[in-house]
């Protein structure tokens, strides 16, 4: 079976899960394998945020700390012409996809607090090297990965995987098997409870 986690690593919403679906993975750990879809949240942005995107935003994060408890450096909002686009991290997961899949869900994590804790620039490819650096993978290594072709395509790949399966926001938790239609674990965000009893619920109905 296949846990398939739809998340972009600069979506509020989804740093806010990011305890939940750390339970939920160790809740399937050995009956599910973990697959994560990254969605391109905002990617090709292109215009800089100006004072109202900044004041939603801010406004956004808020709402997502008082639901979850996850904390947000909201000095981000100091920022002038910072663009908003989403596909360099999401890249940078897919990178480390190519090179340690195992890490996959570790660059995800990784790139959350940078970005909502250090306010890093996720749009830096230096920054994005540097968090997979801090999982031990070789910048080097990295960074030549980083700009092949063939990740650019792999990314793009997981955000027409998104679209063709509909999802509408993140994060977006699925679990079933290939070649059967998958379950909603979540569309958007749940508490831990609320995702452990979908999970096992689902996990259920394909043992029986």
């Amino acid at each position: 079976m296949q846990l398939i986690y739809f998340a972009d690593p600069m979506c509020s919403w989804c740093w806010g899960f990011s305890p939940v679906f750390e339970e939920l993975s160790a809740l399937v750990s050995g009956r599910a394998r973990v697959r994560y879809v990254m969605g391109g949240l905002r990617a090709g942005s292109t215009q800089p945020m100006d004072e109202a995107q900044k004041r939603y935003i801010a406004g956004h994060w808020q709402h997502v700390h008082e639901r979850t408890g996850q904390p947000f450096n909201h000095a981000f909002f100091d920022r002038d012409d910072f663009v908003y686009d989403t596909e360099p991290a999401c890249r940078a997961v897919v990178t480390v996809r190519g090179l340690r899949p195992d890490l996959q869900g570790a660059m995800l994590k990784a790139l959350h607090r940078a970005f909502y804790m250090e306010n890093l620039d996720l749009t830096d490819a230096e920054v994005l090297a540097g968090a997979a650096g801090s999982l031990e993978i070789d910048r080097a290594s990295f960074l030549d990965a980083f700009e092949m072709e063939a990740t650019h395509d792999a990314t793009q790949i997981d955000f027409a995987i998104t679209q063709q399966t509909g999802i509408q926001g993140f994060p977006t938790v699925l679990l079933g098997r290939p070649g059967a239609p998958f379950e909603v674990v979540t569309s958007g965000y749940c508490d831990r409870a609320q995702a452990k009893s979908r999970a096992l619920a689902i996990l259920e109905q394909f043992s029986a």
